[in-house]
């Protein structure tokens, strides 16, 4: 049973590791960070507008097409990376299929992104 225990000590060690060093990272600021709050510092920033009373108030269409347009850059990005990643070690005949589905892929979100363009989502104003 100890010959078992041990192939798991390296696993118990790097969890204990990791936990103190966690717990180091967020109590270490607490201590030796200077505390200088004011009005500025406390106030929300989050959504580019002062903050308001009711919960329930309207946001401009404008934040809801950016958010579309970062997920379709970012849908972009996290499947065309592991796809360039394995594509070279694929098969040539599905190496074709694959490099022809990512195009079509990109293709959509192309489409995607000159509606959004035509449709003025990139113009503040």
């Amino acid at each position: 049973m100890d010959a078992f225990l041990a192939k798991y000590l390296a696993i118990v060690i790097f969890l204990g590791i990791a936990l103190v060093v966690g717990i180091v990272f967020v109590l270490l600021p607490m201590i030796l960070a200077p505390k200088a709050p004011d009005a500025e510092k406390l106030s929300a920033y989050e959504c580019g507008f002062n903050a308001f009373e009711d919960a329930r108030m309207k946001f401009d269409v404008r934040f809801y097409l950016v958010s579309i347009l970062f997920i379709i850059f970012d849908l972009e990005v996290a499947f065309l990376f592991p796809w360039a990643v394995t594509i070279t070690k694929m098969p040539h005949d599905t190496q074709v299929f694959a490099l022809w589905s990512m195009m079509l892929f990109l293709g959509v979100l192309t489409v995607g992104f000159i509606y959004e363009w035509m449709k003025g989502a990139l113009e503040w104003e």
